[in-house]
């Protein structure tokens, strides 16, 4: 089997306004590698959810194509597409009187049918989701009473219990103090590892992406999409263009950081 499960070829992307069709980025050629992190950097606007949500069929592509574990994506169908791809977005589940252990077991609904029972199988599915991401103790709390941090594990579990082999993030650690920035994004990374997921997210927090990415891509309203390493695209001097769009901003290509210039320096 190949690591590749997520082929773009040519692909376009936009949406529909009233003036018409506006086109966010074309000519986008890439893959995406199972037991990887991949974490998708740009500038607000530049398209970052609109290709994510392209990704995740949300919005139709414009142009050309996206091979989902070698197939076409429009070719699968909405229960097949369930059992493929997992989505967290940064929106807050609105749910009342749920418990942590309630609403993974939503992400066995494409496999639980129309009634949504739980079998013993999908029931352990959960029981490994919420092992996995180190949520135990949080599993008979009301989902109303947690934190963002521990909400951003409950839907990550979630979308482990749905067991799909691809998983997009919208903005995982959006709201989340240092400390659970770090925790999550190290949570991912490992996830990515032990259950050989691939893992695709969009971020701001550009350092800490850095650090814990095994991939890099990069949008940019100028030159598109750049993909690499993170000291690739550092070696490249496409990071520095993308940091030091400020004159107060430097970018060190060797620690991958960056330096605010106070009026002291």
């Amino acid at each position: 089997m190949s690591d590749t499960s997520v082929v773009l070829k040519n692909l376009s992307i936009g949406y529909q306004t009233k003036q018409g069709t506006r086109v966010v980025a074309g000519g986008v050629t890439a893959s995406l590698k199972r037991g990887r992190l991949t974490c998708l950097l740009g500038e607000n606007g530049v398209g970052k959810s609109t290709l994510l949500r392209t990704l995740a069929a949300f919005l139709p592509k414009l142009d050309g194509e996206i091979l989902l574990e070698g197939r076409p994506q429009e070719e699968y169908k909405s229960h097949e597409l369930a059992r493929t791809i997992g989505i967290v977005l940064t929106e807050k589940p609105d749910v009342q009187q749920m418990s942590v252990t309630e609403l993974v077991e939503m992400g066995r609904t494409p496999y639980t049918g129309f009634w949504g029972r739980l079998s013993e199988a999908d029931k352990a599915a959960c029981r490994e989701a919420i092992s996995l991401i180190g949520i135990d103790h949080l599993k008979d709390r009301p989902v109303q009473t947690l934190s963002d941090g521990e909400r951003q594990k409950t839907m990550i579990a979630k979308a482990l219990a749905q067991q799909t082999p691809v998983i997009y993030l919208d903005e995982p650690t959006a709201f989340l103090d240092y400390p659970s920035k770090v925790e999550m994004l190290l949570l991912l990374r490992r996830i990515s590892r032990e259950a050989q997921k691939t893992i695709f997210l969009s971020t701001h927090d550009l350092e800490l992406a850095l650090q814990v990415a095994d991939t890099v891509w990069l949008m940019n309203r100028t030159e598109g999409l750049q993909i690499g390493t993170p000291h690739e695209l550092a070696a490249s001097g496409a990071l520095r263009l993308f940091v030091e769009r400020g004159a107060n901003v430097r970018f060190d290509a060797e620690t991958l950081s960056v330096r605010v210039l106070t009026n002291d320096d």
